[in-house]
């Protein structure tokens, strides 16, 4: 089985994840369906302690065969595709040689260079894309693809020496719950990687600072008819409140090491009101500056209004994993080198979001990312680069020589 033929297979099964049901684990029991599916081809490949545990996570290790200790490297891919668009009934399909034109997805629906001009640098290469109906399921398929390439790759040659390989597949890692019951005893690696998207060239070790925010509102509901100097529309004070913060602190107008603070739902009457937020900065202390900003515009929706009509609460998730990386120069050395050897220019590229390895490094297992060929994720325009997805499994192969050399 090919890698296209392989990440066919994975996209077609539905593993979408469910924020509405984040309470348990996993969040919609389909991903059962991929997970079972990949325990039986890892015990295939000759991986021990191979299971599907209870809350659909899959563990693996393949043993050393070089004869003397190494460390246990680890790779890591989530199951779920993200809940902001469709995963059933995905139908990719090959774009052989691509021109580096608009991309027709169907008829109605055209994937524009003009939006992604990005795209035109991947002109010449194999791509795989949606049929314009919905995502297609490379984040992160295309990264458990790359690690069963290297495993099948080592089962067909024995005679490739190799420490011990940890293997793991996370449920629910888009709505922020992949290392949840991440049980990093039972992995046992010394370190790991999570292949989870972006161009092959891709090294990062760094993510957002992030932060929830829930804003709620108390009006004063009154006959419009009579509401003169006392109705408090709790609705309209939410729109003021919104209005407050910063116009240019918007997802949309950031970039690079950029920050924001973005609306994600809201919600309102004129007797209540509330807003959501996430908050995201590389830099703590600028995070921080973010949660200060919105409560002065609470401070002053409550001086003009009464105290208690405005209530702010901030809850943290994860921090920026670079804060735990930058004690493993041997592990960004050990990535980079494999990079290197394949003759691919490393780029060290901070991740806008993050991933489980952030979570997972500040528990103790230090755990950076690296691309797999994948783009324009969540929706309707992801694609893969089939050369690329190729080429990450040498990446794990080199990285497995490399930590057995070291």
């Amino acid at each position: 089985m090919s890698a296209e033929e392989r990440l066919i297979r994975y996209c077609q099964i539905d593993t979408q994840s469910d924020p509405e049901n984040a309470g348990e684990t996993p969040s919609t029991k389909k991903q059962f369906n991929l997970a079972r599916i990949l325990a039986k081809e890892l015990r295939e490949l000759g991986l021990e302690n191979t299971e599907c545990d209870e809350h659909c996570y899959v563990y693996g290790w393949l043993p050393s065969n070089c004869g003397h200790d190494t460390k246990t490297v680890g790779f890591i891919a989530h199951m779920d595709t993200a809940p902001d668009y469709s995963g059933t009934n995905v139908k990719p399909r090959i774009i052989e040689n691509f021109d580096g034109n608009d991309i027709r997805l169907n008829d109605e629906v055209t994937m524009k260079m003009a939006d992604f001009p990005y795209m035109r640098a991947l002109k010449g290469k194999r791509l795989m894309v949606t049929d314009g109906n919905t995502l297609l399921g490379a984040d992160d398929k295309a990264g458990i693809v790359c690690i069963m390439e290297a495993l099948s790759y080592l089962k067909e040659h024995p005679e490739v020496k190799h420490g011990r390989i940890a293997v793991a597949f996370t449920p629910d890692e888009e709505i922020g719950n992949g290392p949840k019951y991440f049980d990093i005893g039972k992995f046992g690696a010394d370190f790991a990687f999570t292949m989870d998207g972006g161009t092959v060239r891709e090294y990062s070790d760094e993510t957002f600072n992030a932060a929830s925010a829930v804003v709620t509102f108390k009006g004063f509901s009154i006959h419009p008819g009579s509401a003169k100097d006392k109705m408090i529309n709790a609705a309209a004070l939410a729109c003021q409140y919104q209005n407050l913060l910063p116009a240019h602190m918007v997802p949309e107008h950031t970039e690079g090491r950029d920050g924001f603070i973005h609306l994600i739902e809201m919600k309102g009457s004129t007797d209540a009101a509330s807003l959501a937020y996430i908050l995201r900065d590389h830099d703590s202390g600028k995070l921080e500056e973010k949660k200060k900003i919105m409560q002065q515009c609470a401070d002053f929706i409550n001086e003009r209004y009464g105290e208690g009509t405005c209530k702010l609460e901030v809850k943290d998730a994860y921090r920026n994993m670079y804060e735990v990386l930058k004690n493993y120069p041997h592990v960004k050395e050990i990535a980079w080198k494999a990079l290197e050897d394949l003759g691919i220019e490393p780029l060290h590229e901070p991740i806008r979001g993050g991933t489980d390895g952030a979570e997972l490094s500040m528990r103790g297992l230090p755990c950076p990312n690296l691309g797999n060929g994948g783009g324009n994720f969540h929706g309707r325009y992801e694609y893969c680069v089939i050369d690329e997805l190729e080429k990450a499994s040498q990446v794990i192969l080199h990285i497995v020589a490399n930590t057995e050399e070291e």
